[in-house]
């Protein structure tokens, strides 16, 4: 599979935030509001680098998953520090799931962090998430439980850092 990463269209945001719920879904209480966040694709792409992973091969073009790219200070930031860089919300819708668009959209953050000169990438993931740890893992994340936090009662995440001083 041929996969592009770039800027999300407007006409794709609604399939990005579909997509978004759809994945996150399975890990989620159902009827969890945070569901409609994770829908709202359009207030993404305008308070972050909002960024989809796109089949190319045969002249295709469908959205396979996107992630919010989030600088330290923006409306989406949680733990990003100053300096740092932070991914929320990274989605392949699961039709799609475990042929490297996951894997493409990180390192495509990664790269932008360090684009802009940034020392450190992080993310927050829920205990659930156990192929996302694997994929964090392999691209040479580590643990950072020292941020790990909680957003409601019952919702425990943990972080994920990854130094930016070598190449994936």
């Amino acid at each position: 599979m041929d996969i592009t990463i770039r800027h999300a269209r407007p006409d794709e945001l609604t399939a990005v935030g579909e997509i978004t719920a759809r994945a996150y879904a399975a890990v989620l209480p159902e009827g969890d509001s945070y569901l409609e966040e994770l829908r709202n694709a359009r207030h993404r792409a305008e308070h972050t680098e909002l960024l989809v992973a796109v089949d190319t091969a045969d002249g295709g073009g469908d959205v396979l998953g996107s992630v919010a790219f989030v600088p330290h200070g923006s409306a989406y930031t949680e733990v990003a520090r100053d300096g740092e860089g932070e991914f929320r919300m990274l989605a392949v819708n699961p039709a799609h799931q475990g042929r490297g668009a996951a894997d493409a959209l990180v390192r495509a953050c990664v790269n932008r962090a360090r684009e802009l000169g940034m020392s450190r990438i992080v993310i927050s993931t829920g205990p659930r998430m156990h192929t996302a740890h694997r994929l964090y893992e392999r691209l040479g994340f580590a643990r950072l439980p020292e941020r790990d936090w909680t957003p409601v009662p019952g919702i425990h995440l943990r972080c994920y850092s990854l130094e930016l001083v070598t190449d994936l």
